[in-house]
């Protein structure tokens, strides 16, 4: 791949990028999160069209359109985000859209013993290919997504994030299946933060930042840490955070977290937010960081540990509890977590808040009109009109919307996932300068950011999160992008 650039609107994920793998070589691809990785591989794989670039398959240009073209090359590619069908067997899922079938007919037996074949090789035939695949562990689903890959005569294998929800007996099976591919001249290009696995099954190394090549055929085993991740850090973009507040310390905390765990997710959490106080938490995709917060909002019910708002215990696993309490949340995933898409920015604003312009079982549509609109204006959505269906919003202006929902509703404390996904940067500044009122009004904000500087840059506590437990805790200013890198991804508690 050469001079691949790829832009969507208000954002170049890529801009320029060159990448070459060999037969038989497993070459690593490393980058923070938003640095490009992913859109890379979605274009390689015929899911993203390049703007522009070139790539070459065994000497010769070719065009990828679609996931198919790609397929039919030999290149086969294992999402994080899997995209299995839960309704579907493991063995229809391997062989979904080249099904082992003559005259019209599937032959079932056929395709359950080559899927058998499959999961064995995988070191997994405890694996039914007869088990709907929306009944498997998360793990299980990954193995089933690999065996659909290997289902494929493929020279390439592209694997983003794989071992992310292995246990380490399966990753050093995943290993064992990666030599045996290579061994037959298969290449594997392999996204991880983790600098062990790459050492351990790498054999060249990638470094994409911001959308640019900036290292690429690094030994895997001799690059030293400092050197990757002196690499990876530093942008080509600097936001304007506002100034930092200031808040009692004193003061009693609004959230407190108490040895919170979620069995497979993360373990022992603890932490205090006073009022006016952003705490961060800095991590890796997969980290816990998203599951700590939807467990703290009721999302998902805690294994062990309690969440308490102003002293009052939150009952595990139920939202309704946390709305109650004055907690609110602006999910990770906006579009379909968030927002009725199809609705107007008034009814998405006044949603949670509709039993205070009800009377005798009607809304008065007029007061939540005039509810909304005044969030509206506050909030500077643009454009200013309330009756707007949200989804013709842009990102940034969509993302006011969440924040005016709970500032309507009035909450105490305010979780915030991935607040400047999607958002351009002038909408950053904007929504930065937002979140700083809020805090500034005395909100309790716990903050969840995959862009290191921006956590840095909002909070005034930033806890670092690496494989679901906190490795480091302390003030956002004694910290820098690099030592957080380094901690995420050596994983030392300091």
């Amino acid at each position: 791949m050469h001079g691949i650039v790829k832009t969507f609107p208000g954002v170049r994920a890529l801009d320029g990028v060159d990448l070459d793998v060999s037969p038989g070589e497993v070459h690593c691809l490393l980058g923070q999160n938003g640095a490009g990785k992913s859109t890379l591989i979605k274009v390689l794989a015929g899911a993203h069209h390049p703007d522009d670039g070139t790539i070459s398959w065994r000497g010769s240009h070719v065009r990828i359109t679609d996931p198919m073209s790609a397929m039919r090359l030999g290149i086969a590619t294992i999402y994080q985000e899997l995209d299995l069908v839960d309704g579907l067997t493991v063995a229809e899922n391997i062989y979904l859209g080249h099904e082992l079938a003559s005259a019209g007919f599937t032959h079932r037996a056929q395709t359950d013993r080559a899927a058998q074949r499959l999961l064995e090789r995988l070191g997994h035939p405890e694996i039914s290919p007869r088990t709907e695949v929306g009944r498997l562990p998360a793990a299980g689903k990954q193995i089933v997504s690999m065996a659909r890959a290997l289902s494929h005569d493929v020279q390439l294998i592209v694997m983003d994030e794989p071992s992310a929800v292995l246990d380490q007996e399966e990753v050093n099976r995943l290993f064992g299946v990666i030599r045996d591919l290579t061994r037959d001249g298969v290449a594997v290009v392999y996204i991880s933060h983790r600098l062990e696995e790459i050492r351990e099954v790498g054999d060249r190394v990638t470094v994409l930042k911001d959308g640019r090549t900036v290292a690429t055929g690094l030994p895997a085993r001799e690059t030293p840490t400092s050197e990757v991740i002196r690499l990876m850090t530093g942008r080509s973009i600097e936001y304007a955070f506002p100034d930092r507040g200031t808040h009692d310390a004193r003061a009693e905390p609004v959230l407190s977290v108490r040895n919170l765990s979620r069995d497979g997710e993360f373990a022992d959490v603890t932490f205090d937010v006073a009022p006016g106080e952003i705490v961060g938490l800095a991590g890796l995709v997969g980290s816990g960081r998203s599951e700590i917060i939807e467990t703290i909002y009721g999302a998902r019910k805690s294994t062990s540990g309690a969440v308490t708002v102003h002293g009052r215990r939150l009952r595990p696993g139920s939202v309704r509890s946390a709305v109650a309490a004055g907690v609110g949340l602006c999910p990770e995933e906006r579009k379909s977590q968030a927002l009725l898409m199809h609705e107007s920015v008034v009814r998405n604003i006044s949603l949670p808040s509709l039993s205070r312009f009800a009377s005798s079982s009607f809304i008065n549509r007029s007061v939540e009109r005039a509810a909304a609109t005044e969030q509206v204006q506050k909030l500077d959505v643009r454009p200013a009109d309330p009756s707007r269906e949200v989804r013709t919003l842009s990102g940034g202006n969509q993302q006011k919307v969440v924040l005016g929902r709970w500032l309507l509703k009035g909450c105490d404390v305010l979780l915030l996932d991935e607040p400047t996904r999607g958002v351009d940067v002038g909408a950053r500044s904007e929504l930065y300068s937002l979140i700083r009122d809020l805090a500034a009004q005395g909100v309790a904000i716990l903050l969840v950011s995959s862009e290191i500087p921006e956590v840095l840059g909002l909070a005034d506590q930033v806890l670092v999160i690496s494989d679901g437990r906190v490795v480091h805790t302390g003030p956002a200013d004694e910290i820098d992008e690099h030592q957080v890198l380094g901690l995420v991804m050596e994983g030392s508690v300091t």
